[in-house]
């Protein structure tokens, strides 16, 4: 299906693909990282299916169905491959897109991601299922939907599904994330849903937590931001977009 994107700044290597949070446009994720990441790449900022701009998809959310989406995209904008940043649900994108579609894939940057559900705190996902739309009204993410979806009745429609992806969140074995062949620059913050633990075994997986001075520093990247939760690491973009322009600038 065709998505909604915007295709903004030039500059050369690959092109950066960012995939929002769950519920999220681009404006609500990536309003304050996109003016600066564009200053030096091309990105492409999408909404997902029936966020934003987006129309809805048939069926259930899934994260191999919003990375075929992502692929899709590709092959519309004749791109042979892509790095891609993507927050909660987009780092899930992101990372299924690199185990199952390595050889398009070119550099992950993977912002609070969880590879399975031990990676969130502890009761976090109880009761995601009893998320109801009104409960989100009035919320920066809601007002964001109003302004730039079709109708405001998809609203409903797209929380309830989100609500069922929520309680059944996509899982990858500690044997898929140590064979992920694109690097990784994982993000976390030090208040964020997702376990500093679990940021730590994940990069460990991907081949980090060795002696660099003596071995020379491995292809992965670990970041945990100071005093960031969740909803606020992108407002962290004066932080963010240096580490993010250094890590992909090393395929260059």
């Amino acid at each position: 299906m065709d998505i909604y994107f915007e295709d903004r700044g030039a500059g050369p290597g690959r092109p950066l693909i960012l995939v929002p949070a769950a519920l999220s446009g681009i404006r609500t994720s990536y309003g304050m990282l996109l003016p600066l990441l564009v200053k030096t790449r091309r990105v492409v900022a999408i909404e997902l299916p029936g966020h934003g701009r987006t129309p809805d998809c048939d069926g259930p959310y899934t994260v191999e169905g919003f990375a075929a989406v992502v692929m899709h995209l590709l092959d519309r904008l004749g791109l042979a491959q892509a790095d891609m940043l993507g927050w909660g649900l987009g780092a899930a994108v992101a990372l299924q897109f690199g185990t199952h579609h390595p050889e398009r894939a070119g550099r992950l940057v993977l912002a609070s991601p969880a590879f399975d559900r031990g990676g969130l705190h502890p009761g976090l996902l109880d009761g995601a299922q009893q998320l109801r739309p009104e409960h989100l009204h009035g919320s920066e993410l809601h007002e964001e939907y109003l302004r730039t979806a079709p109708a405001a009745a998809g609203w409903d429609r797209l929380v309830t599904k989100m609500a069922v992806l929520d309680a059944h969140p996509p899982e990858w074995t500690a044997a898929q994330i140590r064979a992920l062949r694109p690097p990784a620059l994982v993000v976390v913050g030090d208040a964020d849903i997702v376990r500093p633990e679990h940021a730590v075994r994940m990069f460990r997986l991907l081949g980090g937590g060795v002696p660099g001075d003596v071995c020379g520093l491995p292809r992965c990247r670990l970041a945990i931001l100071p005093g960031t939760t969740h909803a606020s690491l992108p407002q962290r973009a004066e932080l963010l977009a240096p580490m993010v322009e250094e890590f992909l600038d090393e395929a260059r």
